[in-house]
């Protein structure tokens, strides 16, 4: 497959079937994705690969509790943890957990099976190797994502390129202090995601994105389209 093909055919997938990856795949699919850049190419990734059934219930258990939140600020209408979302708003909509709990319950998805899926790779960051121009701003951080995702990326085309799906997570942050205490990750390292690997349940042969000349301008941000 070429890189422009795989660049636009590469969607987040979140239904596998029960084949196995083997470790041979994944430390082929790890050896593509460590060329990625990151800043002063510290390479401040670390991955854990989740093979215990123990293990996977409990991160999935920890998934789950910041899923049905999210999909409670969903049904809210709101932009699930957006740094400019009402936080009273956003709290009440998080309150509705439970019930989204129930429905997750009566019709399992992929977060509720994702004990089950064939690779599990928890993604983590190494603080002290995170050049973050931003960490002192007075809003939002997430320049120092920039030394990590490009790796998670390079790993989604690697699966991509050997027939598989996959799809990057950041649900397990809003739980990371039980995540790493699962893992017994130390205080330097941060959650970045989890990966999930394996071989497409269906097929997408279309993604939709929004054109360029909806995201760029010339010169100013009010500018002409480009």
């Amino acid at each position: 497959m070429d890189l422009r093909t795989a660049l636009r055919s590469t969607p987040a997938t979140r239904s596998f079937t029960a084949t196995p990856i083997s470790d041979d795949t994944i430390r082929e699919i790890l050896d593509d994705a460590r060329f990625a850049p990151s800043g002063g190419n510290r390479q401040g990734w670390r991955v854990v690969i989740l093979k215990d059934p123990a293990i996977r219930r409990q991160i999935r258990d920890v998934y789950l509790e910041g899923w049905y939140e999210y999909l409670g600020q969903v049904m809210a209408g709101m932009t699930p943890f957006a740094p400019t979302n009402d936080r009273e708003a956003e709290a009440i909509a998080r309150a509705h957990a439970p019930a989204m709990a129930e429905m997750g319950a009566a019709s399992p998805g992929f977060a509720e099976q994702l004990d089950e899926v064939p690779c599990l790779l928890l993604l983590l960051a190494d603080l002290s190797c995170l050049a973050a121009t931003d960490r002192d701003l007075d809003r939002y951080t997430f320049i120092g994502g920039a030394s990590i995702y490009p790796f998670a990326w390079n790993i989604l085309l690697g699966a991509r390129s050997r027939g598989l799906g996959g799809v990057i997570t950041t649900m397990p942050v809003l739980n990371e202090d039980k995540v790493k205490q699962i893992v017994g990750a130390p205080d330097h390292l941060a959650v970045a995601g989890l990966i999930a690997l394996g071989e497409p349940s269906t097929t997408v042969t279309k993604l939709r994105r929004s054109p360029v000349e909806e995201f760029t301008t010339i010169d100013t941000v009010d500018g002409p389209a480009f």
